[in-house]
């Protein structure tokens, strides 16, 4: 889910689908966690209806599991699927950031400097949920000066379990200085035309995942299948 893009709440359906997807994905609700229709209707002044429709919606995502006759849990983390996610990712993102270095619209590239700033605000607040908001509108923002926001809509259909390892890390470690400081590199070498800079810088970025992975399911075995 992209945490700066929420499409126009129309139902309570959608309503409750979207606040559950946020708690998931934040970490407010542990993976392993159990959950139940009556608790959700009641803590959301909803009736059951439009919560087990959007306990059905999050299972089809792999966000919950359900257990006939034995209840809901919020779903462990597949790293098999957080890798494929990351690799995907990765193409994808190392040749927009590419095309970004040949041309990029002045407006994008003002909301990028933008968003640095606020990564910075952030830092100091350690507010990890803004900065993950800011880290995904960092990287929507590079699609979106490259015409390729389509292509940004597809890598989101299969984040779900990459964006919680990356919640995750933002919430247990709150060292994000080189996180910014990729960033802000990669900034730097679209205003320079650095394409292979760029490439590289992505490379590196991505690849973070990779030993977050490692550290998390050390640090919190129990979320991980």
């Amino acid at each position: 889910m992209d945490f700066t893009i929420r499409p126009p709440i129309s139902s309570t359906r959608d309503a409750v689908y979207y606040r559950l997807k946020e708690l998931i994905l934040s970490v407010e609700m542990l993976p392993g966690a159990s959950i139940s229709e009556k608790e959700i209707s009641l803590q959301m002044g909803v009736s059951r209806t439009p919560v087990r429709e959007s306990f059905v919606r999050l299972s089809q995502e792999g966000l919950l599991d359900i257990y006939p006759q034995r209840g809901t849990v919020v779903s462990l983390i597949d790293l098999e699927l957080v890798e494929e996610a990351r690799f995907m990712r990765e193409q994808l993102e190392c040749a927009v950031i590419r095309l970004a270095c040949e041309q990029f619209p002045q407006e994008q590239l003002k909301a990028l400097q933008a968003n640095l700033l606020l990564q910075k605000v952030c830092i100091e607040d350690q507010d990890y949920k803004k900065m993950f908001e800011l880290d995904e509108a960092f990287h929507r923002t590079i699609f979106e000066g490259c015409r390729k926001l389509n292509t940004w809509a597809v890598i989101q259909q299969i984040n779900v379990h990459l964006n919680r390892t990356r919640m995750l890390r933002l919430a247990a470690d709150h060292h994000w200085d080189d996180l910014y400081t990729q960033h802000q590199q990669m900034v730097e070498a679209i205003q320079a035309h650095q394409a292979d800079m760029a490439e590289k810088l992505m490379n590196e970025h991505l690849h973070l995942t990779i030993t977050d992975q490692a550290l998390l399911k050390q640090k919190f075995p129990a979320y991980f299948k």
